[in-house]
């Protein structure tokens, strides 16, 4: 049996689906899920992420985030946490450049959060060195100041999708036409989740929600607010979501998300709205919303690159060049993806971003 026979045998028994429960499904069915049975990363893989095109973005977050612990007085123990670490390689390119931080290190307890048991033996792998300990959900973090960052995290969470139908909102579900899965409609009703968006939204307009965001980032807020530290936030997306942003990769080309299920990578844009209001009701502050590539070039990326370039030549200047450029330009994924960063509302922001 393959995952679309086990969804198609569900649906028949079970009725539609939502987009949030068919992502779930996936992405992370123990079985047959994307996650659970593939290392997704790199040429071989369906996607490359930031840290894979050049350790430059992992020094920079790296950095980024020992001068918080510094600027809040160097705690003797502070988590320092990455949720949906990948390979462990921005986790090790942060490791790398803050080792000449004194006592960065030894106060440090390294804390991976990941569903994926495949991904999960790589980074035990990447990160041998330094004792990971691994978790199952935030809620799990101890009690200790937090420097934590996501990097194409909640960019995977499960959506669902409403589509304003006069004054109320039609669900998009998947259903079978067949043998074959399809997008449909489920009947109107009231969202009191969106009831906020029936005054910037017109007929026919399609609104994303992002359920599981909302308590990872509470617990996440919270325990900053009340224990010290900071987050960044990277991920691809905007202020305010509108319209259709469900994708599906698959040898880093897109295809349809519906063709098939846990064979690609099923993402969505993050809205960072919702995820700034809800850290302000934790009391926790949070910067202003930042394209990634001023986050880098406020950090210093360009001067890293031509440190990087100088004993370069040839094929290996041409990559570095291309990956400065991978990381920074407006036309790549210096606009399209963005930093928002978490701190305590009586400390300094994390450097490169502004309250």
């Amino acid at each position: 049996m393959s995952l679309k026979d086990h969804l198609l045998t569900r649906i028949a028994q079970d009725g539609p689906m939502s987009v949030a429960d068919y992502m779930a499904e996936c992405l992370l069915h123990p079985k047959y899920g994307y996650y659970s049975t593939r290392d997704p990363l790199g040429a071989q893989g369906d996607f490359i992420t930031a840290p894979e095109i050049s350790q430059m973005f992992g020094e920079l977050i790296g950095l980024s985030l020992a001068q918080c612990w510094l600027d809040q007085g160097q705690p003797e123990r502070f988590t320092l946490a990455e949720l949906g670490p990948g390979r462990g390689t921005l986790m090790a390119d942060i490791l790398r450049a803050t080792h000449g931080v004194a006592g960065f290190h030894d106060a440090a307890d390294i804390v991976l959060l990941d569903a994926s048991p495949t991904l999960r033996d790589i980074q035990a792998q990447t990160l041998r060195d330094h004792a990971p300990q691994w978790i199952d959900t935030v809620a799990d973090l101890t009690d200790a100041p937090l420097f934590l960052v996501a990097n194409e995290f909640f960019d995977a969470l499960p959506i669902r999708q409403f589509l304003r139908h006069g004054d109320g909102w039609r669900e998009r579900l998947i259903g079978a036409d067949s043998e074959s899965l399809a997008f449909g409609l489920g009947p109107q009703a009231a969202q009191v989740a969106l009831a906020g968006r029936l005054e910037d939204t017109n007929d026919g307009d399609l609104v994303e929600i992002c359920a599981p965001a909302i308590p990872i980032m509470t617990v996440i807020a919270g325990h900053i607010a009340r224990h010290g530290g900071a987050g960044l936030i990277v991920d691809y997306g905007d202020w305010h979501s509108l319209g259709d942003t469900l994708q599906a990769l698959q040898s880093h080309d897109r295809t349809d998300p519906l063709a098939t299920p846990g064979q690609a990578d099923l993402t969505a844009h993050v809205d960072f709205e919702p995820l700034a209001t809800t850290i302000r009701t934790t009391g926790c502050a949070h910067t202003r919303l930042t394209p990634q590539g001023v986050f880098l070039e406020r950090l210093g990326i360009t001067a890293r690159a031509q440190a990087l370039a100088a004993p370069l030549g040839g094929s290996e200047l041409d990559r570095l060049i291309a990956a400065h450029r991978r990381l920074t330009h407006p036309e790549e994924m210096g606009n399209l993806f963005k930093v928002l960063g978490l701190y305590p509302a009586l400390a300094a922001p994390p450097p490169g971003l502004e309250p």
